[in-house]
């Protein structure tokens, strides 16, 4: 009887270990699964175009996860669209001229803003904007404009 009950102890165990998992993946996927706190500082980067880039999308420096998309909005005098960005306090030199562009992690894979450091000795400060950015590049856009040059060599 007591080696039931054990047997028992241990299936438990080992499905709610399995439900744990399952929860930590699907927040990792989702993106909800960074837990900090970390307000940081936001700045604002003003795209032509974001294709598929959703709040909460990472945003890298050399491959270093360095802040998050923290809202997409659209310019009623530019129409571009408004991206705010919020950077980790640890990473506040910055420098002002860096640019920004919104790359595919694979080729199916989640949009991200990717960071590329300028060389001025001025850092960014919350509520400063990023001027120089790149938008997505959008793959049936790439796919259209190949075909199209394709039917016009023959």
């Amino acid at each position: 009887m007591n080696s039931k009950r054990s047997t028992e102890i241990l299936v438990g165990l080992f499905v709610a270990a399995g439900i744990a998992a399952l929860f930590v993946l699907a927040m990792k996927v989702s993106n909800l699964g960074d837990f900090t706190d970390d307000k940081g500082y936001e700045v604002v980067a003003n795209f032509q175009n974001i294709g598929g880039l959703k709040p909460r999308s990472p945003v890298t420096m050399a491959g270093v996860r360095v802040g998050r998309v923290t809202s997409i909005s659209l310019d009623p005098d530019t129409y571009d669209a408004k991206v705010t960005i919020n950077i980790y306090r640890q990473y506040d030199n910055i420098p002002v001229d860096t640019s920004a562009s919104i790359f595919t992690a694979g080729l199916l894979g989640e949009q991200y803003i990717s960071l590329s450091p300028g060389a001025d000795d001025f850092y960014l400060e919350d509520g400063d904007v990023i001027d120089l950015t790149q938008p997505a590049v959008v793959l049936e856009q790439v796919i259209g404009q190949f075909l199209y040059s394709t039917a016009e060599g023959d």
